[in-house]
C-alpha cells in the first residue's frame, strides 16, 4: 500500500516542479535585470563618517530632555514619558512614522545636570530613568531605583550607514526581533544546517524575506523582521526599539550590535518588567483591536480546494464527524489565474449563495490576496494602476515588472496614500457577496528568481508619503502598508463589523491592522519545537496573533506529530491547519482513529475555554500583552525560566507544555515561583523547581497557577473554576459583548479570597451589555468543598461544585 502514496507523491512534485518551469525564462531575466540595476545605482564608495562622534561641544536642555552637539554629530535626546525615550542621532534621513501610533504624549518634567564625565538627563514622576551622555557619545540608562540597565558605545557612520553597539552583560537575554526560526534568546547561537554542512550564527538580518515554500529551524530572515529587542539580565529589564525600516544587521555577541544601510539613527529606550516593556513598547506603535470572536475559533485552510464543491465538502465532514469549525481559507488555486480580487466563477458559480450556505454551518469564508497585479492591458486593475500611476517605477521612469503567480506582475506603492485609497476600494465587491476577511500573502514583497533576493530591486522608486525614497527603506513595511489599506477598506465597508486580516510580512505596528502566521515551516518535529519560540518572539515584538500551519506547510506529518502539534496549537490565538498542495489532504480526520476522537476533544475544549481567550484579546487591546508569553513572564527574576524555550503561558493562569519529541510520553519542566495544579487531574504541584509530567498520547500537560479563576463555557452556561492560593486573594475579570461590532460591553470582576478555613468569591459587574450565559457553575480544585453560602443563603452543593444564578457573594467552608 506504500508504493501507490510514493507514487502520488513523486507525481505531486513533478507537477511543482513542471509548473514552476514555466516561470524559469522570466525569473532568469528579471533576475538579470535586479542585479544590473543594483550594480548601476548603488551609491558610491564614500570616505564621510566617523568611528565616533568627537568630543561633546555644548548641551541645552529641551522641553521634554535635551540636545546634544558633537564635533561631528547631534543628539537629541526626548522623554516621551518618564520611562520611554526617544534618542536620534543626526546626520540621516528622517524616518516617515509608519510605526508609530502615538505622536502626542503627556507633559514629562526633565533635569539635566553637567557632571564629571559628561552630562545626566533625569526624568521625574513614576518610573522615573537617568540617560547619561559622556563627552566622547557613549551613553547610559538607569532604572527607577538607580540600577544600571544598558551601556552604548559611541555611534560610528559610514556614509549613510550606522552602527549602534552596546555592551551585553555575560548572562543577558535577548529576545524579540519580530518572526525568527530561531531559539527564544538570541544569544544563543541558530543552528544552520546546508548540503550537510553545519554552522552557527548569532547574527539577524532586517530584510522580509520569501520562505520561498519551505524553511527550517535556523532559516534567516523570515517575512516579519522587527527592530524591536527587550534585554533581560540581573539588574532588571530593558527594551529598545529602531525606527528605521532600512535593510540591517542585528548581532548579539559580547556586545549587541545594529548596523542600517541607511537612514536617520533614531531608536526608543524604555525601563521596566516585561509586561511594563510591552504595554510602553505598544502603547508607542499600537495595539491589536478586538477582533470579532469568531477568529480565535478554529480555522481550516489548504492549497487545493479549487472549487466550490471541494469547499463544502470540507465543511460538511467537519458537522459529520461533529468538530466545530469557525472559518475555512481558500488559497491561489480559487482564483482566476491568480490574479488579484478574483474568485473563479466557473469554479464558484453561486459565490454569494454558497457562502451564506457556510454561514449557517457557522463558518466564515476568508478569501487570499496577494499584493501583485498582473501586467496585462486585459486586466482593468492594471489599466486603472496605470492611469493613476499607481506602480512602483525604477530609476529610469519604467514601470518595475517582476514574475509572480500571475506571471509578469506589477507593484502598487503602498507608501502613496492616494494608492492605498485606490487599493482599499477594491475589497468592497468581496465584501458585498460575504467574504468575512482576506489573507494577504506573498507580501515582503515576493517575486520568482533564479537566484538572489527573492524581492524587487532595491535602487526601485517609492513615494514614502511625498518625500520619496527607495525600496532599500520600503521594503519591509510594503505588507504594513498593504494592510493598512485593507484594514481601513474593511473598517469603511462594514463600518458595524470588526476587520479580519492575516498578513504574511510587516514591520512595528503590523498588529494595528492584521494577524500573522508562522508561513511556510517544514512539518518536522524540530520545526513543531520551533514554533513556540517563533510565536512567544512575535508577541515580545508587540504582534499578539500568531500561530503556525498546524502540521506544517510542507510534507505528511505522521499522526503523532500532527497529533502533538494540534494539541499545542489548542493554546495558541491563531488556530489553523494549512499545508502545501504538494502535501496530503489535512483535515482531523485524516488519520482515523484514535487520533479524531483526540482532535474532537481538542476542539471542544479550545470553544470551552473561549471567555477566557476572549478576555486576553481585549486585554491585548488594552495593554497590548500578548496571550502567548514566555515562562519569565511570570517571574522575570528567575534565571532558570530564561532559557525556556519548549512551554509558554496563556495568560497569567494556564502554562502549557507541548510534547516536542516522537514517541514522548512524559516530560520536564522547570516550574515558576507559587503552586501549580494540574489542568487534568487536579494535583498540587510546588514550583520554582523542575518536574516530571505525564502526557500519554492524548494528553498535552497543561498547569493552572494557584490563585487563578479560570473562565469556561459550556454552551450557555459560564463556568468558573476556582484554584485558590495558599493565603491572600486573586482577581480576575471576564470581557463580554455581541462577539462582532461595537456595541455595548461588559465585563465581571470575580475576587476570591482565602482564609484559614474558607473562600469568598465576590462579583461585581461593569457595562451595559446583558449578562450571555443562563446559569452559573463554580467549581472548586484543591480544596475540600463542606458548606456553601450564596448571598448569605446556605445551598446544597454536589461534590466541590454548584450551579445556579447571578449572585453577589459566595462563601465556601472547607480546607
Amino acid at each position: 500500500m506504500a508504493f501507490p502514496k510514493q507514487l502520488l507523491q513523486k507525481w505531486k512534485s513533478f507537477k511543482s516542479w513542471l509548473f514552476y518551469l514555466g516561470y524559469a525564462p522570466h525569473a532568469y531575466v528579471y533576475s538579470r535585470t535586479r542585479d544590473r540595476l543594483e550594480r548601476e545605482y548603488a551609491p558610491p564608495p564614500t570616505s564621510e563618517g566617523f568611528d565616533q562622534p568627537g568630543k561633546l561641544l555644548q548641551a541645552e536642555p529641551s522641553e521634554r530632555g535635551a540636545r546634544f552637539y558633537f564635533e561631528q554629530a547631534e543628539l537629541d535626546i526626548t522623554f516621551l514619558t518618564a520611562d520611554l525615550v526617544r534618542l536620534s542621532w543626526q546626520p540621516g534621513i528622517p524616518p516617515v512614522p509608519y510605526g508609530i501610533a502615538r505622536q502626542e504624549w503627556d507633559a514629562v518634567e526633565t533635569t539635566l545636570e553637567e557632571t564629571t564625565e559628561g552630562w545626566a538627563l533625569f526624568s521625574q514622576g513614576e518610573g522615573a530613568t537617568k540617560v547619561t551622555v559622556s563627552f566622547e557619545g557613549s551613553i547610559k540608562f538607569y532604572g527607577s531605583e538607580g540600577q544600571l540597565l544598558r551601556t552604548e558605545l559611541p555611534p560610528k557612520l559610514e556614509g549613510e550607514s550606522w552602527t549602534h553597539q552596546a555592551e551585553l552583560l555575560p548572562d543577558e537575554g535577548i529576545y524579540g526581533l519580530g518572526e525568527r526560526a530561531a531559539p527564544l534568546n538570541l544569544r544563543v547561537p541558530r543552528k544552520i544546517v546546508e548540503k550537510d554542512k553545519t554552522t552557527f550564527s548569532r547574527s539577524y538580518r532586517m530584510w522580509n524575506f520569501d520562505a520561498a515554500g519551505k524553511y527550517s529551524p535556523g532559516s534567516d530572515p523570515l517575512y516579519i523582521c522587527i527592530p524591536v529587542y527587550l534585554g533581560l539580565h540581573r539588574q532588571g529589564s530593558y527594551l529598545v526599539f529602531y525606527e528605521n525600516t532600512f535593510e540591517a544587521t542585528f548581532s548579539f555577541e559580547d556586545t549587541a550590535t545594529a548596523a542600517f544601510t541607511g537612514g536617520a539613527l533614531r531608536y526608543y529606550f524604555a525601563a521596566g518588567t516585561p509586561d511594563q516593556l510591552v504595554e510602553r513598547y505598544t502603547e508607542l506603535t499600537g495595539r491589536s483591536p478586538l477582533p470579532p470572536r469568531w477568529a480565535l475559533g478554529y480555522h481550516q485552510s489548504r492549497w487545493g480546494y479549487e472549487t466550490e464543491e471541494a469547499v463544502r465538502t470540507t465543511a460538511k465532514g467537519f458537522q459529520e464527524h461533529n468538530l466545530p469549525l469557525s472559518a475555512i481559507h481558500l488559497d491561489i488555486d480559487v482564483q482566476v489565474d491568480y490574479r488579484a480580487f478574483t474568485i473563479d466563477p466557473d469554479r464558484f458559480p453561486k459565490l454569494p449563495e454558497f457562502i451564506k450556505e457556510l454561514g449557517e454551518l457557522g463558518v466564515q469564508f476568508i478569501a487570499i490576496l496577494n499584493p501583485g497585479i498582473k501586467y496585462s492591458r486585459k486586466s482593468h486593475l492594471f489599466l486603472e494602476g496605470r492611469l493613476l500611476d499607481a506602480f512602483c517605477k525604477y530609476p529610469d521612469g519604467e514601470i518595475a515588472i517582476a514574475p509572480v503567480w500571475p506571471g509578469l506582475t506589477v507593484f502598487p506603492d503602498y507608501t502613496h496614500p492616494a494608492v492605498r485609497k485606490w487599493w482599499s476600494r477594491q475589497y468592497a465587491y468581496l465584501l458585498d457577496v460575504g467574504v468575512a476577511g482576506f489573507w494577504h500573502d506573498m507580501n515582503e514583497p515576493a517575486a520568482f528568481v533564479a537566484w538572489g533576493d527573492r524581492s524587487l530591486p532595491k535602487p526601485m522608486l517609492h513615494y514614502m508619503e511625498g518625500r520619496g525614497g527607495t525600496h532599500l527603506e520600503a521594503h519591509n513595511v510594503y505588507g504594513l502598508m498593504q494592510s493598512k489599506a485593507g484594514y481601513e477598506s474593511l473598517c469603511q465597508n462594514q463600518p458595524h463589523q470588526r476587520p479580519f486580516i492575516v498578513s504574511r510580512a510587516g514591520w512595528a505596528g503590523l498588529q494595528r491592522y492584521a494577524w500573522t502566521w508562522t508561513g511556510d515551516i517544514e512539518g518536522s518535529w524540530e520545526a513543531l519545537r520551533q514554533t513556540i519560540s517563533t510565536v512567544v518572539g512575535l508577541g515580545l515584538s508587540g504582534i499578539p496573533y500568531s500561530g503556525p500551519d498546524i502540521g506544517g506547510f510542507q510534507g505528511n506529518p505522521s499522526a503523532e506529530l500532527y497529533l502533538r502539534w494540534f494539541q499545542m496549537s489548542t493554546f495558541l490565538t491563531f488556530y489553523r491547519t494549512h499545508s502545501s498542495v504538494e502535501a496530503d489532504h489535512r483535515t482531523p480526520w485524516t488519520y482515523g482513529e484514535p487520533t479524531l476522537s483526540i482532535i474532537r476533544e481538542l476542539l471542544k475544549l479550545r470553544y470551552r475555554l473561549m471567555p477566557y481567550f476572549y478576555t486576553l484579546a481585549w486585554q491585548a487591546s488594552q495593554k497590548g500583552y500578548a496571550p502567548v508569553r514566555p515562562l519569565f513572564w511570570a517571574d522575570p527574576s528567575d534565571l532558570n525560566l530564561w532559557g525556556v524555550a519548549d512551554a509558554f503561558l496563556l495568560g497569567d493562569s494556564l502554562l502549557v507544555c507541548p510534547v516536542l519529541e516522537e514517541g514522548g510520553r512524559s516530560r520536564q519542566v522547570t516550574l515558576p515561583k507559587g503552586n501549580w495544579y494540574d489542568f487534568w487531574n487536579g494535583n498540587l504541584l510546588e514550583g520554582a523547581t523542575e518536574v516530571d509530567l505525564d502526557a500519554p498520547l492524548e494528553t498535552i500537560p497543561v498547569l493552572v497557577k494557584a490563585g487563578s479563576i479560570l473562565p469556561m463555557e459550556d454552551y450557555q452556561q459560564l463556568t468558573l473554576h476556582l484554584y485558590p492560593p495558599v493565603q491572600g486573594n486573586c482577581e480576575t475579570s471576564v470581557y463580554s459583548d455581541a462577539g462582532d461590532g461595537y456595541g455595548e460591553w461588559r465585563l465581571d470582576h470575580f475576587q476570591l479570597i482565602r482564609f484559614e478555613h474558607g473562600l469568598d468569591l465576590i462579583w461585581q459587574e461593569e457595562g451595559e451589555f446583558p449578562f450571555p450565559y443562563t446559569s452559573i457553575q463554580i467549581q472548586v480544585h484543591g480544596f475540600e468543598l463542606q458548606q456553601m453560602w450564596v448571598d448569605d443563603v446556605e445551598v446544597e452543593c454536589e461534590g466541590n461544585q454548584w450551579k445556579g444564578d447571578r449572585f453577589q457573594k459566595i462563601y465556601l467552608k472547607g480546607n
